[in-house]
C-alpha cells in the first residue's frame, strides 16, 4: 500500500480521530494490513482562527509549507490536511512538493452531489465564511452554503473543543445550531470543521449530514489502497 503524509495537528484530536476512522476503514487481519501513514502532529502551527477572523495571527501557510516537504521526505507519496479551514492555505501546500495534494474540500464538495443536497448548512468555524474556502468547489457543484446570521455560536464550541471541555456539554449546543440552519432552509448539514466531527452522533437524525473528516477518510484509504 502507498503511504499517505497528514499535515496535522490541527487540532490535535481531530488528527487522532482521523487515523482512528482510517483503522476502522481496514477490514484488518494483521498490522500490516492497515494503512501507511506519516502524521506531522504539528500543534504550533499557527492559528488560523486569529490569522483568519481576529487578523492579528501569523501567516500559516509557510509552516504547512515546511511540513508537506518534511513529509515527503520522510517518505509519503500523497498528502491529506484534516482541517477546513487550513485549506485556505492549500496552495501553499501545493505549491511545495510535487505530491497529490488529497482536497478535503473538493472531495466533501462531489459527495454532497452525488447525494443530492443543493443548500448546505455549515457547521464550521467562521473562519472558512470569511476566507471563501468553500466557494469554489460548492459553486463547481452548484451547492448553496448557509451560513446563520451569527455563527458565534459555532465558533464557541470550536474554541471550548480546542480548550478540551467535555464533548458531551458541548453537543446540545451543537444540535441548537444544527437546528438553526435546518430554519434557516438548509437540506442538508455539513461538519465542516474537525473539532465538530468529535460529535457527529448528537447531530439530527431527522436531516441528512455528511462529515467533511469522513470524505477525506475515504479518499485516502483509496489512495493507500491503489
Amino acid at each position: 500500500m502507498r503511504t499517505v503524509g497528514i499535515l496535522g495537528g490541527m487540532g490535535p484530536e481531530a488528527t487522532v480521530l482521523l487515523m482512528q476512522k482510517l483503522l476502522a476503514a481496514v477490514p484488518a487481519r494483521d498490522d500490516s494490513d492497515h494503512i501507511p501513514l506519516i502524521v506531522h502532529q504539528n500543534s504550533q502551527v499557527p492559528s488560523r482562527i486569529k490569522a483568519l477572523i481576529e487578523g492579528t495571527g501569523e501567516d500559516p501557510g509557510p509552516v504547512l509549507a515546511r511540513m508537506a516537504c518534511d513529509l515527503q521526505a520522510a517518505g509519503a507519496e500523497a498528502l491529506a490536511m484534516p482541517c477546513n479551514t487550513a485549506h485556505h492555505y492549500a496552495p501553499a501546500v501545493v505549491a511545495a512538493t510535487p505530491l497529490p495534494f488529497l482536497n478535503m474540500l473538493d472531495l466533501t464538495a462531489q459527495s454532497l452531489a452525488r447525494q443530492g443536497a443543493r443548500r448546505v448548512g455549515m457547521l464550521a468555524s467562521p473562519a472558512t465564511r470569511l476566507a471563501n474556502v468553500f466557494a469554489a468547489p460548492f459553486a463547481a457543484h452548484g451547492l448553496t452554503p448557509v451560513f446563520l446570521p451569527d455563527d458565534s455560536g459555532i465558533l464557541a464550541i470550536i474554541r471550548a473543543v480546542k480548550a478540551g471541555e467535555a464533548l458531551e456539554t458541548l453537543k446540545p449546543q451543537l444540535v441548537q445550531e444544527a437546528a438553526a440552519l435546518l430554519d434557516h432552509g438548509a437540506d442538508h448539514l455539513l461538519v465542516a470543521c474537525t473539532e465538530l466531527s468529535l460529535m457527529t452522533d448528537a447531530l439530527p437524525a431527522t436531516a441528512p449530514h455528511t462529515d467533511s473528516l469522513d470524505c477525506l477518510t475515504e479518499a485516502i484509504a483509496d489512495f493507500a489502497k491503489g
